[in-house]
Formats: C-alpha cells, sequence, structure tokens
C-alpha cells in the first residue's frame, strides 16, 4: 500500500509538470490558455503558479514579477481566468474597479490584496475600465451615468448666474455644498447640468475652498464622521 501510495503521487507530479514542456532557456512563460496561470522552468522542470487573483501574466514584461493589471497585457487567446476572491468592495483582490452603481461613474476603487482606496475622479472625468483611468465622458462610453436633466431628484438645479474665480473668469464646472451632507456636493457641467458627487471617505467638501478636505477643516461638518465605528 505505501508504495501504490508513492507511485501514484509521483505519477500526479509527472502529470502536472507533463501539462507543459519547458523551452531549453530557464524562465517564466505564460499559459496557452488561462491568462492569470504562469509556468516556472528551471532545469528543464515546469512548476504551475497563478498571479495574485486580479492580475495576469505578461510574457513580455522585463521584471521579475510578470504579472500585471488586466488593461496593461494583452492576453490574446488566453481568456480563462482563476475563479474571483471578491471582498466587500473588489470583485477581484487586486486591479481597479468601477462603483457598484452604475450611475456613479466618476468614483472607483483601487483594489490591492482586496483592501479597497475610493478614488474619486477630476470633476467631469468618468473612470474607464478599460484603461484603469479617468477619462472624458465621451472616451469612457459609460451610459447611465447620473441624471442628465436639469433637475436631480433631490431637486437641486444649477444657478443661473454664472460663477467666477477669483481673477474674475468664469469656472466652466462650477460646485456647490450639499446642503445636508457634508460628504457630497454639486457639479454643473458646462454650468447648466447637474451632478452629484462625493469625497472620499474620511473627507468632507470644504465650499471656500472648492475641493474635498479634511472635516475639522470645514465649519459644521468638523463631527461628520464622529459616530463612525473604527
Amino acid at each position: 500500500m505505501f508504495i501504490t501510495g508513492i507511485v501514484t503521487l509521483l505519477s500526479a507530479i509527472a502529470l502536472t509538470h507533463a501539462a507543459f514542456n519547458c523551452p531549453n532557456k530557464d524562465g517564466q512563460y505564460e499559459d496557452s490558455r488561462q491568462c492569470d496561470k504562469y509556468y516556472e522552468c528551471n532545469d528543464g522542470v515546469a512548476t504551475e503558479k497563478l498571479c495574485p487573483d486580479g492580475l495576469v501574466f505578461d510574457p513580455l514584461n522585463r521584471k521579475v514579477n510578470k504579472c500585471d493589471h488586466v488593461f496593461n497585457v494583452d492576453c490574446g487567446d488566453r481568456l480563462e481566468l482563476q475563479p474571483p476572491q471578491p471582498t466587500k468592495k473588489c470583485p477581484r483582490r487586486n486591479g481597479f474597479f468601477a462603483h457598484p452603481d452604475p450611475t456613479v461613474c466618476n468614483v472607483f476603487y483601487n483594489c490591492i490584496d482586496g483592501e479597497a482606496i475610493e478614488i474619486t475622479c477630476t470633476t467631469g472625468l468618468h473612470f474607464d475600465e478599460y484603461s484603469g483611468t479617468c477619462v472624458w465622458p465621451d472616451s469612457a462610453g459609460r451610459e447611465g451615468c447620473g441624471v442628465m436633466g436639469k433637475k436631480l431628484q433631490d431637486g437641486f438645479e444649477c444657478p443661473t448666474e454664472t460663477q467666477v474665480d477669483s481673477r474674475g473668469m468664469v469656472i466652466d464646472h462650477p460646485k456647490f455644498a450639499h446642503p445636508e451632507d457634508c460628504q457630497k456636493f454639486y457639479v454643473c457641467l458646462n454650468g447648466v447640468t447637474p451632478r452629484e458627487q462625493g469625497c472620499s471617505d474620511g473627507t468632507v467638501y470644504n465650499e471656500e475652498q472648492q475641493r474635498c478636505d479634511a472635516p475639522e477643516n470645514v465649519r459644521g461638518c468638523e463631527d461628520w464622521y464622529k459616530d463612525e465605528k473604527p
């Protein structure tokens, strides 16, 4: 029985190694079907490995670690991936992912080993899943992003008077504080189309500075996060 068990184990190892034939040169080589799987060859022996969940293998990468974000790698016909290991805000443990609400196009998450960092695009831009960056809405091509009418569901409408900066120049996309929620604010695209946006967790909107800021710097919002559990 003991000998039979050893033979079975050795046969399984041989089958695993037989799945990929190493070239003459040692190194790392991609799997033919799965984009996040690769083989490390040492002295002609292949060891099967997986990139961290959410990353894929780039055979053209000159770095020692050849696993990279999906939008940086041409997987070609290598369409298969390992099963996802999602966390609360991360569909996979690593990568850049859109906000789960399809109407929120300016917020996305940078997931690193399952921990999500919320990022808000610069005013007027949308997150593009195919490049992992913020781009103009026409380039992102996303649908259902906020309310495109002249009035939001909570009743906010863009003021008719133009807003100017400290130099007296007209502001193309003026911003306004939300009357009840310190974390939220409004943006009027081209001065007429309202959009509701929000600051990242831990910050609030500072109307005087026209940007997100620490709560202690905004009168009336100092204790906005006070009751949140750590």
